[in-house]
């Protein structure tokens, strides 16, 4: 599994990277004011992978740096069905608050943000979301993070209540949650061959 990591972490070129936000902060010494730089990232593989990551640093690219191997450390699997996510979610940290619906195919993505960022690096093609709360870069992205990890599939749901996946969840969303999870199971399994 570790060959796996350092496989990935040498082929940076397969993820989605993107920069939400670069900021100067300082901190008060005897001589004056210490600067230094934050940088809160993103990192998809854009087929339901992502991680975000905070890396602080003397210099912008050092921090950015820093953020990626955060967030490529951090990244999950978050379920989806077909281009969108399973269903609504609200996800929380600190005083933020993210709404993540699902959304119908050509809708796109509806967010602002630090989530417009999160969801397009996981290759959420269609979905909406709303920010309520703290606007606050980083708690918003936490926030959107816990409404993704937040996610459970159809298949458990139905296990938890006694019931089949067929009576609780509309046909074509169980149809592009299975076709996406059996896409997955494909692509690993041909990656396996490769190594």
């Amino acid at each position: 599994m570790a060959q796996q990591n350092r496989r990935d972490d040498n082929n940076p070129n397969q993820y989605d990277e993107r920069v939400i936000q670069i900021n100067r902060v300082s901190k008060v010494v005897q001589g004056g004011r210490r600067f230094s730089f934050t940088a809160l990232v993103v990192v998809g593989d854009g087929n339901g992978k992502v991680g975000v990551g905070y890396g602080k640093a003397k210099e912008v690219p050092a921090a950015i740096q820093k953020g990626m191997e955060v967030a490529r450390r951090e990244m999950v699997e978050i379920p989806m069905a077909g281009q969108t996510v399973v269903h609504d979610q609200v996800g929380v940290h600190g005083a933020s608050k993210v709404l993540v619906k699902p959304a119908a195919p050509g809708t796109g993505v509806i967010a602002g943000g630090a989530v417009r960022q999160i969801l397009e690096a996981a290759g959420v093609k269609d979905a909406l979301a709303k920010s309520l709360g703290s606007p606050t870069h980083l708690n918003v992205a936490r926030a959107a993070m816990n409404a993704l990890t937040g996610q459970r599939r159809p298949d458990d749901i139905a296990r938890l209540r006694g019931k089949k996946p067929e009576e609780i969840v509309p046909p074509g969303l169980l149809n592009a949650y299975r076709s996406t999870e059996s896409l997955r199971a494909h692509s690993k399994d041909s990656g396996d061959d490769d190594g």
